[in-house]
């Protein structure tokens, strides 16, 4: 489902009607930190509801939880439609102190399904974030440049009304853990665009 492509800077936008998983090696420096990574990216318009589904399955994953930017306005969100232009953005803010450059030491289960994006901890009593399929604009991720070899899930969503837009930071083991929740919430957009048109 991964493919790469070489980076190459482009002002159009993704299309509004499709999903895209794509994976780009990109060279980023900001503030002192370079990067040369891989990066996987989910890409969607957010129009489309999750519909009924036939899968009940959900895909669990431990990751941690880095920060969050939230109450962006959407218009500052077109800004942030490449992969590059968003990650960009998260370097700043850690620069800035918006966000941690680490996380804490508390695990998390970020789980996916056919509805959406749901954090809680390991004993799954505490739902900590909730994230609805249709709600979510785009899902990347990358090294997170400290040579740790960690990576970083980077989730952007907005609200009902399109008026806001947040960005959302979890730290995955590997790069591997990171790409399978793309994987996996790619699949799961498959799926709800599937139903959509039963």
């Amino acid at each position: 489902m991964f493919r790469k492509v070489k980076k190459r800077h482009s002002s159009s936008s993704s299309q509004s009607s499709e999903i895209s998983t794509k994976s780009k090696s990109v060279d980023s420096s900001f503030g002192g930190l370079s990067r040369s990574s891989t990066v996987a990216s989910l890409d969607t318009d957010s129009t489309k509801s999750s519909g009924n589904g036939t899968s009940e399955t959900c895909a669990e994953f431990r990751v941690k939880y880095v920060g969050s930017i939230e109450n962006l306005e959407f218009e500052m969100s077109k800004s942030l439609q490449e992969p590059l232009d968003l990650i960009n953005y998260i370097d700043a803010a850690q620069q800035d102190g918006k966000l941690p450059f680490v996380p804490a030491d508390e695990e998390m289960i970020l789980g996916v399904s056919k509805y959406g994006v749901k954090v809680a901890s390991l004993d799954q009593c505490d739902v900590l974030h909730r994230h609805p399929l249709y709600l979510i604009v785009r899902m990347l991720c990358y090294d997170d440049g400290l040579g740790a070899g960690k990576n970083l899930l980077a989730l952007k969503t907005t609200d009902t009304k399109q008026e806001e837009c947040s960005i959302w930071v979890y730290q995955c083991s590997s790069s591997e853990q990171a790409q399978s929740i793309c994987k996996v919430l790619s699949t799961s957009f498959d799926c709800a665009l599937v139903s959509d048109k039963s």
